[in-house]
C-alpha cells in the first residue's frame, strides 16, 4: 500500500499552521507572496535516501544535484497540499551538511515575491534577516529564522531555477 504524505513527511497543513502562527505573531504579511515549497530536513543519509524512495510514488523528482557538498532532491507532488487557498506541489528534499545537525521534520517554507530581496529587509528592519545569499546570480535568497523553523523569499520559484540550470547545464 502506497504511503500518505504525512506518513512521509508529518502533517504539513499543521506545519503551515505553525509557521504562519509564528508570522502572525511578529506581523510579518505574507499574503502577497506565493508559497513555492516547503523544505523537509534529514539527519543521515540513510533518511534522506528512504524519504527520497517513499516520494517517488507521490510525484516527480524533478531534479537531484549536488549542492554545497550534498544531494538536494526536488519533487513536485501529483496532488498539491492545499493549505489556505495555496496550493504547494513542491517538497525540496537536502540531504545532511557534512558537519550540521539537523533534526528529521518539515523545517522550512519559502516564498516568492516579485518585490526586490532588498526592499522586503527594508520594510522589515527589526528582523534579522540572513542575507548572504541576497547576491547571488541564480536564485538569490533572504532568511528569517523563526525558532525551530525559517522562511525565505525568492525572486524566481524553485521549479523556474531548476528549468534554468537544466538548460543552462545542457550547454
Amino acid at each position: 500500500m502506497q504511503k500518505k504524505l504525512s506518513d512521509i513527511i508529518g502533517d504539513p497543513i499543521t506545519f503551515l499552521e505553525d509557521l504562519f502562527s509564528k508570522l502572525d505573531d511578529i506581523d510579518l504579511d505574507v499574503e502577497d507572496y506565493e508559497l513555492d515549497h516547503i523544505c523537509y530536513r534529514v539527519d543521515s543519509i540513510e533518511q534522506y535516501k528512504s524519504k527520497k524512495e517513499d516520494l517517488m510514488p507521490l510525484g516527480e523528482l524533478l531534479v537531484e544535484s549536488m549542492v554545497n557538498g550534498r544531494l538536494i532532491s526536488t519533487f513536485k507532488l501529483h496532488e498539491p497540499i492545499v493549505f489556505r487557498q495555496r496550493r504547494i506541489f513542491l517538497i525540496e528534499l537536502p540531504g545532511p551538511k557534512n558537519g550540521h545537525s539537523y533534526k528529521n521534520g518539515l523545517e522550512h517554507a519559502e516564498f516568492v515575491t516579485i518585490s526586490p530581496l532588498q526592499k522586503i529587509v527594508e520594510r522589515y528592519p527589526q528582523y534579522s534577516f540572513e542575507i548572504f545569499g541576497i547576491h547571488k546570480n541564480i536564485n538569490a535568497d533572504i532568511t528569517l529564522k523563526l525558532g525551530e523553523y525559517c522562511i525565505r523569499f525568492h525572486n524566481q520559484s524553485l521549479e523556474d531555477v531548476i528549468k534554468l540550470e537544466k538548460k543552462m547545464y545542457r550547454k
